[in-house]
């Protein structure tokens, strides 16, 4: 989703399932694009602990500043686990990427599954 400071929720840009294609505009001096991110993380037939992290490269800052960290644990048959993250779109126009590196680990087996995905996402 992006949008501006009042309204990062404003306008549709793209989603994972099916995979469409994200392009967002850039921020200007005079106008600020926000985005919204929204990671879901769905119940196994086990519990199962999500850690890693997320490294959103379209927003503004330092890249360290922009990483979601998630680390918890989601039940099985209970709620999709989520995480959200509103930031400041680059002003500097160009192709991104969200780097998805995350672990899903069932609680007392260790076998973990990784999740990994780069997402291209394009400032314009």
């Amino acid at each position: 989703m992006s949008g501006d400071p009042e309204n990062p929720n404003h306008d549709f840009v793209c989603q994972s399932n099916p995979r469409s294609e994200c392009i967002v505009p850039t921020s200007r001096p005079n106008a600020t694009v926000m985005a919204a991110l929204y990671f879901y993380y769905h119940p196994a037939m086990t519990e199962t602990r999500y850690s890693g992290s997320i490294q959103i490269g379209f927003f503004d800052g330092s890249p360290a500043s922009n990483v979601l960290r998630p680390n918890f644990t989601v039940k099985p048959q209970g709620s999709v686990g989520n995480q959200s993250v509103v930031g400041i779109v680059s002003s500097k126009p160009g192709a991104y990427a969200i780097t998805i590196d995350v672990a899903a680990t069932p609680t007392g087996s260790g076998a973990k599954t990784d999740i990994r995905d780069q997402v291209p996402v394009v400032v314009r």
